[in-house]
């Protein structure tokens, strides 16, 4: 059934329902009503019919993985090479979070003046190249996920199992080309029936994020229409392909990058566990 499309008045403000009296605002289009299963404490008179959501920050823990390993390969890049000011978390926020891993060594690099031929896929680590310092950047991250493990956050486990019993689709939608490695090893990889990650972005020619296509192509495997599904995503990057695909809902998941930076990029509500998605 085609959603019934509501272009009425617009939800306008959205309480965060906690004490501190946050706001947070809904996009100033109509919203669509569908008759999905999944209603949403803070959007109450709309249902939705699937989730689409980020891995890394979203539902596992992996996003502290994946900052240790890029900020382990620029130090000491940054610092071999007599390259300043140093690398901080901030970078990782402005440059790479969400975003293709070569890209984000590209844009890391350019916001120094660095530039660095492009390479091949499968230089080595250590390669003075884009792809070979992202190799690098990769064989920490494999390394500290064998080491360390991963467990997903327990309020993402609360709103799988309620995304389940309500009937609602779900979909991972990753930048990462170690997505499958991620869900195998937090005992998730039989619970998505969609995964739209690096390879699949690559295998079919679909542009990274901050762009919608990822999101778009994991909808569409669905058989969801756009503004029936809800777009749950920590980075700027991906808030801001969630608001570029006209999808009907796009979620900020505030592990760090802020709230109000979340809303700045375009996410309609911003929340700091996805426990809170889940209706009561």
């Amino acid at each position: 059934m085609l959603p019934l499309q509501y272009r009425g008045p617009t939800l306008g403000l959205l309480s965060d329902g906690a004490d501190n009296g946050r706001t947070y605002h809904s996009r100033e289009d109509h919203l669509t009503l569908t008759t999905g299963p999944w209603h949403i404490p803070r959007v109450p008179t709309v249902g939705f019919k699937a989730a689409l959501l980020d891995l890394d920050g979203v539902v596992t823990p992996t996003a502290d993985v994946h900052m240790t390993a890029w900020r382990a390969m620029f130090t000491d890049y940054f610092t071999t090479h007599g390259i300043e000011p140093a690398y901080t978390d901030a970078d990782y926020f402005t440059f790479i979070d969400g975003k293709p891993r070569n890209d984000g060594v590209r844009l890391c690099l350019a916001s120094r003046g660095i530039e660095l031929p492009e390479g091949l896929p499968d230089d080595a680590p250590g390669s003075p190249t884009i792809c070979g310092l992202g190799n690098t950047k990769n064989e920490a991250f494999i390394d500290l996920l064998r080491i360390e493990g991963v467990t997903a956050y327990p309020g993402s486990v609360m709103l799988m199992d309620y995304l389940e019993s309500v009937g609602a689709e779900m979909a991972i939608v990753s930048s990462s080309r170690n997505t499958g490695a991620v869900l195998d090893a937090a005992g998730l990889a039989d619970r998505f029936k969609v995964v739209v990650d690096g390879v699949v972005a690559k295998e079919h020619g679909l542009r990274g994020k901050p762009a919608p296509d990822m999101f778009r192509y994991a909808a569409e495997l669905l058989g969801v229409p756009y503004a029936a599904a809800v777009v749950v995503e920590d980075a700027l990057s991906g808030v801001a392909a969630g608001a570029a695909g006209d999808f009907g809902l796009v979620v900020g998941v505030d592990r760090g990058a802020g709230a109000a930076e979340l809303k700045a990029a375009g996410a309609d509500i911003v929340v700091s566990d996805l426990a809170e998605l889940v209706a009561r």
